[in-house]
């Protein structure tokens, strides 16, 4: 279980997909440039097998902004790309509406 001031530290933003790059040698990963409004990140996202590039860029998608960052075959990744997965089906979490990017996911 997760405390609610653990969960109320969690900074989930919305974010625009700008730029969708293959990563040398990977089966899976996808560099992924995403706008949140405060600043322009660069997240190594496993969604490859899921999505083409040209369904990824200029998506509206949710981001937990705050998350440490870690370094995925040599490349620093700020932030996680939110997904569900559910019978080998991975689908990526978006708005219904378009919205500013960096909105606060409450």
């Amino acid at each position: 279980m997760v405390s609610y001031n653990q969960f109320k530290d969690m900074e989930i933003r919305t974010g625009k997909v700008l730029q969708v790059e293959e990563i040398e040698g990977a089966d899976k990963l996808y560099l992924i440039t995403v706008d949140i409004g405060i600043e322009t990140r660069k997240i190594v996202a496993g969604i490859k097998p899921w999505y083409s590039i040209q369904e990824l860029t200029g998506k509206h998608v949710i981001i937990l902004a705050n998350l440490e960052p870690r370094v995925i075959r040599g490349i620093e990744s700020k932030g996680m790309l939110l997904a569900t997965l559910a019978d080998n089906n991975l689908s990526v979490l978006t708005t219904d509406r378009e919205v500013p990017p960096g909105s606060i996911v409450s």
